[in-house]
């Protein structure tokens, strides 16, 4: 089946959910014609209408899930039972695929809600799936190699995916979807410092991104490792080497790390 053809339903319209969405129909994989989202607030589902008006809405979960592909289960945790309660016996789970973005939920408990020979993936995105810029972090049970190369591609069309085992999942979670929030803590405290400095709020947010954006493109040019980044810029005596000094006397390595395995649930 072309990509093009297959229909997605999304049960739920919150942050990811909606996300999800307007990245899928921002991509070329699915015709946006064929996402459906459900949701239980209006408001939700009429911000999607507002940016694609071409996806299809509804306060149903049953009624979109009938003719989908992919089931896309984009809630809550302690609300995948619920959801999974009320549409389980409507999937064909010869046909249908199960996608859970519900962290925590493991493929065990997922069995549980649906059935035995569910075709199930988890996924792991962050917020940046909304410009296409995600880490989808994906694992995936009772399935084959032409589906999980399905949802690969799905994923990797709004960033960059990756197919782990689910023992890894929650590692990866940490990375990636809670480290999108660390990133943002250094760019504001980066601007901060900034304007500490004299420089206008909007300014020194410019030259951060700017910045950082610089080091993405050279490590991934170079194939290089940060500390060989590092290691031209930080002469004998320098101002470089003085700062990151600093920052290290302050625990800045220790702290990201000790942030990290704070957020690796076990």
């Amino acid at each position: 089946m072309k990509t093009t053809n297959l229909k997605i339903a999304i049960i739920g319209a919150g942050n990811m959910g909606g996300a999800i969405a307007r990245g899928l129909a921002k991509g070329s994989l699915i015709a946006t014609s064929n996402i459906s989202v459900s949701d239980v607030s209006e408001s939700n589902l009429a911000a999607i209408k507002t940016v694609q008006p071409e996806i299809t809405t509804s306060t149903s979960n049953i009624d979109i899930v009938k003719n989908a592909d992919i089931i896309i289960l984009a809630i809550k945790p302690w609300l995948v039972e619920i959801v999974a309660s009320e549409i389980e016996k409507k999937i064909d789970y010869k046909k249908q695929i199960v996608v859970s973005i519900a962290a925590g939920v493991d493929f065990s408990k997922l069995v549980d809600f649906f059935d035995s020979d569910a075709t199930l993936f988890r996924v792991i995105p962050n917020t940046a799936i909304d410009v296409m810029q995600s880490v989808s972090t994906i694992s995936s049970l009772n399935t084959n190699k032409e589906q999980e190369k399905l949802v690969l591609d799905l994923f990797s069309e709004l960033g960059k995916a990756f197919l782990v085992p689910e023992s890894q999942l929650n590692a990866f979670m940490a990375l990636s979807s809670c480290g999108i929030a660390y990133a943002f803590r250094y760019i504001r405290a980066a601007m901060e410092g900034g304007v500490e400095m004299g420089i206008y709020p909007n300014v020194a947010k410019e030259v951060v991104l700017q910045t950082l954006r610089g080091a993405i493109n050279l490590l991934e040019a170079n194939e290089s490792h940060p500390e060989v980044e590092i290691d031209k810029v930080t002469t004998p005596g320098g101002i470089t080497i003085k700062g990151l000094n600093e920052m290290e006397a302050n625990g800045f390595t220790n702290a990201v790390i000790k942030g990290l395995k704070a957020s690796h649930l076990k």
